[in-house]
């Protein structure tokens, strides 16, 4: 875990110029290039709104509309997904470096990670318009929200690493993620009010991780309240993600040395 942190530190540079060329190949060959990388989720979205607030008349926030209460729940997911969807199968994509003796493949997942944060700053920049539109004038407690992009980020990287170096040996891992995300998304209260459900369901639900990033989003952005008013979860969340990157980055480093003769 040291010997990785320490190669993503002194190879920043060089992963920032990967992912932004990674973040470029999307859109070759295409016509309407980033266009497409926005139209799904805004889509998405859309379709959310206009089934939950105008087909069901959902509304968890009273005097709020529906939509700026689904944003702040559903961008973190969107970079979520896109994240750990791309870095399983990173290894396989960037193989071509992973034979270079010289090259340090273990700053190959950031490599991906970082390529879709720029997409989903973008989006958080769209959500801060979107409430501004609406009326929603900007708090002290959207600052908030760094501390829960930093909380996202490294739950990723536990997650990318230990998925992406399995992957080379085991290729089914990628079934596996895609349909894990779908389960993902639903068993997270994105789309629903927690509060909604009995207390033993929605005890069992914050045992989900991204359950933590999800309402400590919406608590910024929209009920402005503090992560230290969570402290037994604050604490299980960051004793569960530290674990996952031990673990994550302890396995990629064990198989690393037998990635390129696989692939």
């Amino acid at each position: 875990m040291i010997q990785i942190i320490k190669d993503i530190y002194e190879k920043r540079r060089l992963i920032i110029e990967l992912a932004k060329s990674d973040f470029k190949k999307k859109f070759v060959g295409s016509y309407f290039g980033i266009f497409w990388m926005f139209a799904q989720p805004i889509v998405n979205v859309l379709i959310y709104y206009l089934v939950f607030q105008v087909g069901f008349k959902s509304n968890p926030v009273e005097n709020m509309p529906y939509v700026l209460w689904l944003l702040p729940g559903i961008v973190p997911w969107f970079f979520f997904n896109e994240a750990l969807a791309g870095g399983v199968i990173t290894l396989s994509a960037y193989q071509h470096l992973v034979k270079k003796i010289v090259f340090k493949i273990d700053i190959l997942p950031m490599v991906r990670i970082v390529s879709s944060l720029f997409l989903h700053l973008i989006f958080l920049f769209i959500t801060f318009i979107v409430f501004l539109l609406f009326g929603e004038m900007p708090s002290v407690w959207w600052i908030q929200g760094i501390y829960y992009l930093i909380c996202n980020i490294c739950l990723i990287i536990g997650f990318v690493y230990f998925t992406s170096a399995i992957n080379v040996f085991f290729k089914d891992m990628n079934q596996i993620v895609n349909i894990c995300l779908q389960f993902g998304f639903w068993l997270a209260p994105i789309m629903w009010d927690e509060s909604v459900m009995p207390f033993q369901v929605q005890f069992l639900l914050r045992f989900n991780p991204f359950t933590y990033i999800v309402n400590g989003f919406r608590d910024s952005f929209v009920y402005h309240r503090g992560f230290w008013e969570n402290p037994s979860l604050t604490v299980y969340f960051w004793g569960f993600t530290i674990v996952l990157v031990m673990i994550g980055t302890s396995l990629y480093k064990r198989l690393e040395p037998h990635f390129a003769d696989v692939l």
